[in-house]
């Protein structure tokens, strides 16, 4: 696959500068505006639109002929610099989010001075007597529980 791909991209890179360094009239016949310019390979033919530029390898196959595309190395390295650029442009966003200093000119906004300092909230008297009687209730089982302790260890003796 690999061989086929590198014969691929030779034959039509060999096809670009023999179309390139023709003249207009030697391409096509006069008149004509022929779109796709062909090319013998070991497998087929090599089509070059010439609109886009976009290369396919015709076969011959039982049912007739077909055309697939050829891999455009361009394109893919394209379409990945796009994606890492939107992933690194949402990381950022992300960081400045979370007022994280960015490497190089970006800088997190910082959050504005709160005007009055936060105030100290003390808990309530029914708060206080909650916990008063948790407390108690605590206290009380643990004298129980040490009593009980006590009672079985002098009871073994």
């Amino acid at each position: 696959m690999i061989d086929r791909m590198v014969r691929a991209v030779a034959a039509t890179s060999f096809l670009i500068l023999l179309t390139q360094g023709l003249p207009a009239g030697a391409q096509d016949a006069p008149g004509d505006e022929a779109r796709y310019s062909f090319n013998k390979v070991d497998d087929g033919y090599l089509r070059l639109d010439g609109r886009t530029g976009q290369v396919s390898l015709c076969t011959r196959r039982p049912a007739g002929w077909a055309s697939q595309a050829v891999a455009d190395d361009r394109t893919a390295l394209e379409a990945e610099i796009a994606r890492l650029q939107g992933e690194n442009a949402a990381l950022k966003k992300d960081m400045l989010a979370r007022n994280l200093p960015l490497r190089g000119t970006v800088k997190p906004e910082l959050p504005a001075p709160k005007a009055e300092p936060p105030q100290l909230q003390l808990p309530s008297d029914a708060d206080l007597n909650k916990m008063m009687g948790f407390l108690d209730r605590m206290w009380r089982r643990l004298v129980e529980m040490i009593a009980g302790w006590r009672k079985d260890v002098l009871d073994k003796s």
